[in-house]
């Protein structure tokens, strides 16, 4: 709000005397200089202290309303994907000489194998692996849905070497993936995972800039459409409920989109 209450102070008001025309020439000038995200952003906090001055008798004039933040189409933009034989890269960057290398290596392969986001990676416990039966057990973050998945075989040895040479052998918690550094507690945020996959990414040598806790969810989506899944499929496998959100995941799919698209004319 300092920049907005400069911007007011620059046009010869104060909070009790800005208008409508003030808010809309500093967001007008906002989305010259930001993204259209953080521009909304800003409309937000704008909208929430013209709230504020009403609710506290600071103020007679409901502005709150009339303040337009700039549309953001759905979907607008891509989904972030690698390519696939970027994802490859970076899974043979990882050295798994050491225990974190081995951690490291057991989470990306799991979330570039099948789809999984930094929640369903730290959310996994030691009781979820039915190591019996080949399958283990996993929870969306966001529905609280649990699923089974078959235990690839090439998964299952990566896990194995893990809990094997990796995973701190007196640790008392349950969950899978641990820190690699005393006192040995869980991971439990996405921008651990991201920092795992911009580190071995650097190794690699890939200079995309939105190496993200969900890239590998996205690479994922991309390849299996590529492959010829059915994007309803993948979607469903990936825990999406909104349906629209298949049309992203087919945005991505570069390979698919350019067995379809037409020809430029000369």
């Amino acid at each position: 709000m300092g920049y907005f209450l400069e911007h007011l102070r620059k046009c010869g008001q104060t909070w009790r005397s800005m208008t409508l025309v003030d808010i809309d020439t500093f967001l007008v000038d906002c989305s010259h200089r930001y993204a259209r995200t953080t521009t909304a952003d800003i409309a937000g906090s704008i909208r929430s202290f013209a709230r504020f001055l009403i609710a506290t008798g600071r103020s007679r004039r409901n502005l709150a309303d009339s303040v337009i933040a700039p549309v953001q189409p759905k979907y607008e933009r891509p989904r972030r994907a690698l390519p696939w034989e970027d994802v490859q890269r970076l899974l043979h960057a990882v050295s798994r000489s050491n225990p974190c290398g081995l951690r490291d290596y057991a989470i990306l392969l799991m979330m570039s194998t099948y789809g999984f986001g930094a929640g369903e990676v730290i959310g996994l416990r030691l009781d979820d692996i039915n190591w019996s039966a080949a399958t283990f057990r996993v929870i969306r973050p966001k529905t609280g849905t649990a699923f089974t998945l078959p235990l690839l075989p090439a998964v299952a040895r990566a896990l194995a070497l893990y809990l094997r040479d990796g995973r701190p052998p007196h640790a008392t918690t349950r969950y899978l993936f641990l820190q690699c550094k005393l006192p040995f507690a869980p991971l439990t945020c996405a921008s651990a995972v991201r920092h795992i996959v911009v580190k071995h990414a650097t190794v690699a040598g890939l200079t995309a800039t939105y190496l993200g806790s969900h890239v590998l969810r996205h690479s994922n989506a991309s390849r299996q459409i590529d492959l010829g899944a059915d994007p309803q499929v993948v979607s469903d496998i990936l825990g999406h409920r909104d349906p629209d959100s298949i049309s992203a995941y087919i945005r991505i799919a570069t390979e698919s989109l350019r067995d379809v698209s037409l020809p430029v004319p000369s």
